[in-house]
């Protein structure tokens, strides 16, 4: 089974059709689409219209799957569309709201489920509160129940039993592991991160997405191969940054960031076989690709 991955749209229409006018045209034919987190800019309801129409007007594979990322949190920044007004966060937007703008975007009831594509099991994440407004210290870390880190667990032990690679989506990252996550700015994403990490690590043929850094998919360290100890999996798990529609960053050696170009834009194709999984990073930008890299599956050792 073949599928894509796009993040970081926020607002950047032009760049995700262009993306999705490319898709179209590479090789072979995709079954799924995924677009991991910040589908938009602040998560207003026109904004969430506006990567609609884009879908509309471009082609992209029926089964479109969506995360939910921090930009969608970002109304109560503002008085209204056109004002920031930070100060007075949340101006009078309640949290039920933002989850029910995501919700009536995709037509989902949670923000983490499980699709089956061509017998391909994937697994979507979410954080289940935006965490400012249940405490003052904090603003887009991502909190997870226990109902959904034990399902979590228990479809990627159901899937390991049938002998399935999973794949598995969240918008933002985990520490040491991808570009960009031993960069302070990036090591508090998830409050139960030790409990992600502990159940991720178990499965070898667990791929897992992450996205919401912009890191460029250039650098070296874009899919890594994380161990978790306590485990007892010392081959771990693979994770892999998607790149981002809107910008590239890189390391600023100061341990911040810089802004590559505002003109990036970049995704994954993802190609899931019997014995291996093959990620490829795509430059939309430029149209080309810009690495490729191939994971022996464990169910085909």
């Amino acid at each position: 089974m073949t599928f894509d991955v796009v993040s970081d749209v926020q607002g950047d229409t032009a760049d995700l059709g262009r993306a999705l006018d490319q898709m179209k045209g590479l090789p072979g034919k995709s079954s799924a689409l995924v677009v991991n987190g910040d589908i938009t800019n602040r998560g207003y309801p026109h904004e969430y219209q506006e990567v609609r129409k884009t879908l509309n007007a471009h082609p992209h594979p029926k089964k479109t799957y969506f995360t939910i990322g921090n930009h969608e949190f970002y109304v109560p920044k503002y008085c209204d569309a056109s004002k920031l007004c930070q100060g007075t966060w949340p101006n009078g937007t309640k949290e039920s709201e933002l989850f029910q703008n995501f919700y009536d975007f995709t037509g989902l009831d949670k923000v983490y489920y499980e699709r089956v594509v061509d017998g391909v099991p994937m697994l979507m994440l979410g954080t289940e509160k935006y965490m400012k407004y249940h405490d003052n210290t904090k603003w887009d870390e991502v909190w997870m129940s226990e109902e959904q880190l034990a399902w979590l667990d228990a479809r990627l032990k159901h899937w390991e039993r049938k002998g399935k690679p999973v794949m598995v989506f969240s918008h933002h990252v985990l520490p040491d592991t991808v570009s960009g996550t031993r960069n302070k700015m990036y090591g508090g994403d998830y409050l139960q991160a030790d409990r992600l990490l502990g159940i991720l690590g178990k499965y070898k043929d667990a791929v897992l997405f992450t996205s919401h850094t912009h890191w460029s998919l250039g650098l070296s360290d874009w899919a890594v191969r994380k161990v978790v100890p306590g485990t007892g999996n010392l081959e771990g798990f693979t994770v892999v940054n998607t790149g981002a529609v809107q910008t590239s960053f890189i390391d600023d050696g100061k341990g911040g960031e810089t802004s590559i170009s505002g003109k990036e834009n970049t995704g994954l194709r993802v190609q899931v076989g019997k014995k291996e999984v093959v990620l490829k990073a795509r430059d939309y930008l430029r149209n080309q690709w810009i690495k490729e890299l191939r994971i022996p599956l464990h169910r085909g050792r």
